[in-house]
C-alpha cells in the first residue's frame, strides 16, 4: 500500500454536531469519509478535553489537498442541475403538490363519495409566481 492510499485523520472535533457537518460537506462533494469516537463524544459531552475524546474525520490522504480546499470555502452550495425552472415564466418557486384543478379535485371527490376510497391524484409541480402547473 502506498503513501497516498493511507487513511487519515483530517480534523478532529469537540462534538459530533460540527464533525457531521463536516463530513456531509465532504461527502456531497464525493470525498469518501468517516467519523471516529462520534459515540465517546456523545456519551459524556463537554468531557473531550478531560478524557480526550474528540470525535475525528478520516478520509484518504491523496484526498487531503482537495478536502482542505473544500473545508475552507464559505459557501454550501453544490451545483445541481436538477433545479425545476417553470416553462411559463422561468421562475424558481416551484412548489410539487397534488394538483389544483377544479375537475381532478370533483372526481377525486366523486369517488371518495362512491367508493369510500380517496385516491390522491399524481403530484404535479406548480409555480408560486404565475400559478402554472406543470
Amino acid at each position: 500500500m502506498q503513501d497516498h492510499d493511507d487513511i487519515i485523520v483530517f480534523q478532529k472535533f469537540s462534538n459530533a454536531i460540527d464533525a457531521n457537518i463536516a463530513k456531509s460537506k465532504l461527502d456531497a462533494y464525493g470525498i469518501p469519509c468517516f467519523l471516529t469516537e462520534e459515540n465517546m463524544a456523545n456519551l459524556y459531552p463537554g468531557a473531550s478535553n478531560l478524557m480526550n475524546f474528540s470525535v475525528r474525520l478520516h478520509l484518504f490522504g491523496y484526498d487531503v489537498d482537495r478536502a482542505t480546499q473544500i473545508m475552507s470555502e464559505n459557501n454550501l452550495q453544490v451545483e445541481d442541475d436538477s433545479v425545476v425552472i417553470c416553462p411559463r415564466c422561468g421562475s424558481r418557486n416551484i412548489e410539487r403538490d397534488f394538483p389544483k384543478k377544479l375537475t381532478l379535485e370533483f372526481l377525486s371527490s366523486l369517488r371518495f363519495l362512491f367508493f369510500g376510497i380517496f385516491y390522491p391524484e399524481k403530484k404535479v409541480y406548480h409555480c408560486t409566481d404565475c400559478d402554472a402547473e406543470f
